[in-house]
């Protein structure tokens, strides 16, 4: 199997490195920056032996070699600076993904797309309009990332594993992000049975900002580890046919009565890409939040001027 990841800066770079090393297929770090894949893939490649593994690594900054991938993963764009929403980087993003998207239809057909450039649901969506592929074979990262941090704020603040939790976050993969505590829960247990309302709210509060938090720390950056592992746990799900849900960002054709717009739901994922949308008992007030945020999309993607 080949995998491509375009866009070589710390979040695909780190993603390919865990492609590797979990062995899931050949892997290709795309860049236009003159040398920066490259120089990645061998220092990846002079890790082999330390880490006793074979892998196969190959950086360029040639998007032709994104040839008959079976999966395209797209990190390409600028990332955030402190102050910024990722809203803001809109159509300077949609640039770099329209050249891209033009890349992937001419020489990778019937490759399965995922996006993780910024604004995600937004670009997510302007890359499925702009590619024209099925919309089960284009969906971003979304809110597994989310997720994942949600899980993490829980396990910390009641002292047990992170691997006892499981965690729920629909909509936007940005600030108004809908964290669903009534879905989540630690070892099938409710999370309400562990802690108060008021905890629950702090938790997600803070589940909201954490990208920002983590922005304004580092100064000038975002984080990429945490984005990378998503990745990777996106990409391996579909190479091994593994069918498990997790909450991507999905173009939506009438599902949780939203259409032409892609949030955050949870999707069974399996070799043809999103195998099935699944459809959350969300309350009226949890699909008001939802609404709200495909009616926002739509209005910022009649706007890009890409």
């Amino acid at each position: 199997m080949k995998i491509s990841i375009i866009g070589g800066g710390n979040v695909g770079g780190l993603a390919a490195m865990r492609l590797a090393q979990e062995g899931v297929g050949d892997i290709f770090l795309i860049d236009v920056a003159p040398g920066l894949a490259k120089a990645k893939a061998f220092d990846m490649d002079d890790a082999r032996y330390l880490l006793k593994m074979n892998y196969s690594v190959t950086g360029t900054d040639d998007l032709k070699e994104v040839k008959d991938s079976d999966i395209a993963v797209i990190t390409a764009g600028l990332a955030r600076k402190p102050g910024m929403t990722r809203e803001d980087l809109a159509n300077k993003n949609a640039v770099v993904l329209k050249s891209v998207c033009a890349g992937i239809k001419e020489f990778a057909p019937d490759a399965i797309v995922v996006i993780v450039t910024n604004p995600l649901d937004l670009m997510t969506y302007f890359a499925f309009k702009t590619l024209g592929f099925k919309k089960n074979r284009v969906f971003g990262m979304g809110t597994s990332l989310d997720a994942s941090r949600f899980a993490n704020l829980i396990a910390q603040e009641l002292k047990i594993p992170v691997t006892d939790v499981e965690a729920m976050v629909a909509g936007i993969h940005g600030e108004g992000m809908l964290p669903l505590p009534r879905f989540s829960n630690i070892k099938g247990v409710a999370l309400d049975e562990f802690l108060s309302e008021a905890k629950i709210k702090d938790l997600i509060s803070r589940t909201v900002g954490r990208g920002a938090e983590i922005v304004s720390l580092f100064g000038s950056g975002s984080a990429y580890v945490a984005p990378s592992a998503a990745i990777a746990d996106i990409v391996k799900i579909i190479a091994k046919n593994e069918l498990r849900i997790v909450t991507v960002s999905a173009c939506l054709n009438g599902e949780y009565g939203i259409k032409d717009a892609s949030l955050g739901v949870p999707c069974r994922l399996g070799r043809k890409g999103i195998e099935q949308i699944v459809e959350l008992d969300l309350s009226e007030e949890e699909k008001e939040i939802l609404f709200r945020s495909a009616d926002n999309l739509k209005s910022q993607y009649d706007n890009i001027t890409a």
